[in-house]
């Protein structure tokens, strides 16, 4: 049973992510009364799905993203990417083939009846404010859904303590490290570095990193046994939490043991919060590193590599996986504000351009913008797909 959840757990991903982002657009759209007559997981021809009042909520054949289909002048031209048909030949009174006879109604606004929306509520006749609000929710929707993740494992796990004030017992040692060589072992208590004793572990660290890569030696007590052994401390790449810099520094190889503290209500919160923040900085710096060229494209995984990452999060636990969607999430919101015409960054950018022009960009122009941002999508497809694969090649 835990097994089939696992091989689950990249739906629950993929599909939570997607649906939270899709669903801010389509609340949005609906509060500035713009005609959403779809709401699809997946693109593509219609499975399955249920239809309520105006919107027909449904899951599409091509398990990819999702999309909120909107009233828009160029209706017929978005149906056919959606897996429609183009209405333009067709008796406006004959139910298109495309459309089942359950989702048909001759009293209904198109395409599921003959009635033409009015144009009030096509999406580029509403105001920019508005039209910035509903390109922005899916975003939105997206940051709100890592705090409220984020909040509820702080909540329903708590919180570490400082670990430079805990007492120096190991949780764990790392494969291949010095400590791993020496035989430390979870549980050991390091009582002496050097000779000197430690009673907190901020002082193992300092000793540790003053030994600068030299020989130490230290005492551990196993039990009622204590144990004298020497290692080298190997340098470490260790992240600043606070500014997310990379420096390298001795370590021997063990994490100390940290237990759980309680958080209420409101400080799970707080901390959600922060984690948010902290997650947000550094997939912006990751971004900036990728423009850059400091971080190599080779580091890109796509959907393969979320969906094993997935499988083993669902193995190693709830916390692990809920933490794997919040992550994700924020990532999808952060992405979509790059300024690539077909992502929301791109369409806020444009809906700004056209305010500012005075007017709205002609056919061809928004047909050019277009263009250009498929490519840039489709070339981020196959790369980060050529990573995916590599990846499981050469593993």
């Amino acid at each position: 049973m835990k097994s089939i959840a696992s091989m689950l757990a990249p739906f629950l991903v993929f599909g939570l992510v997607v649906f939270v982002h899709e669903l801010g657009h389509f609340l949005a759209a609906k509060l500035a009364g713009v005609y959403a007559p779809v709401f699809s997981l997946g693109w593509g021809r219609r499975l399955f799905g249920v239809r309520r009042g105006e919107t027909d909520y449904r899951v599409s054949l091509i398990p990819l993203g999702g999309y909120v289909r909107m009233a828009t002048r160029e209706d017929d031209a978005m149906a056919g990417i959606e897996g429609g048909a183009d209405r333009g030949s067709l008796d406006p009174h004959e139910r298109p083939a495309d459309v089942a006879p359950g989702l048909w109604d001759p009293n209904a606004m198109a395409p599921f009846g003959p009635k033409a929306v009015p144009p009030d509520r096509w999406v580029e006749n509403k105001s920019v404010p508005a039209r910035v609000f509903i390109l922005s929710a899916g975003v939105l929707m997206n940051i709100l859904l890592t705090i409220v993740v984020s909040s509820w494992i702080f909540f329903s796990y708590g919180t570490y303590g400082a670990t430079a004030s805990l007492s120096p017992v190991v949780d764990s040692v790392t494969v291949g490290s010095a400590a791993a060589a020496a035989g430390v072992a979870p549980g050991d208590s390091i009582v002496a570095i050097n000779r000197q004793p430690v009673q907190l572990w901020s002082e193992v660290l300092d000793r540790v990193g003053k030994a600068s890569g030299q020989p130490v030696d230290v005492e551990v007590q196993r039990g009622t046994e204590r144990i004298s052994t020497t290692m080298t401390p190997r340098l470490t790449a260790v992240i600043d939490p606070q500014t997310g810099d990379s420096s390298m520094v001795p370590r021997i190889g063990v994490m100390v043991r940290n237990p759980r503290v309680p958080v209420g209500f409101v400080e799970s919160i707080q901390y959600g919060t922060r984690a948010t923040w902290s997650m947000t900085t550094n997939v912006a710096s990751t971004l900036k590193g990728l423009v850059s060229g400091s971080i190599s494209t080779k580091n890109l995984g796509g959907p393969i590599a979320i969906a094993r990452t997935s499988v083993q999060a669902a193995k190693s636990g709830a916390e692990t996986l809920w933490s794997l969607i919040a992550f994700l999430s924020i990532n999808i919101a952060i992405l979509n504000l790059v300024p690539i015409p077909v992502l929301d960054g791109g369409q806020i950018l444009l809906v700004l351009a056209e305010a500012v022009k005075g007017k709205a960009f002609s056919g061809r122009a928004r047909e050019a913008f277009a263009r250009v941002g498929v490519l840039a999508v489709l070339a981020l497809i196959i790369l980060v797909t050529f990573n995916d694969l590599r990846a499981v090649f050469t593993r």
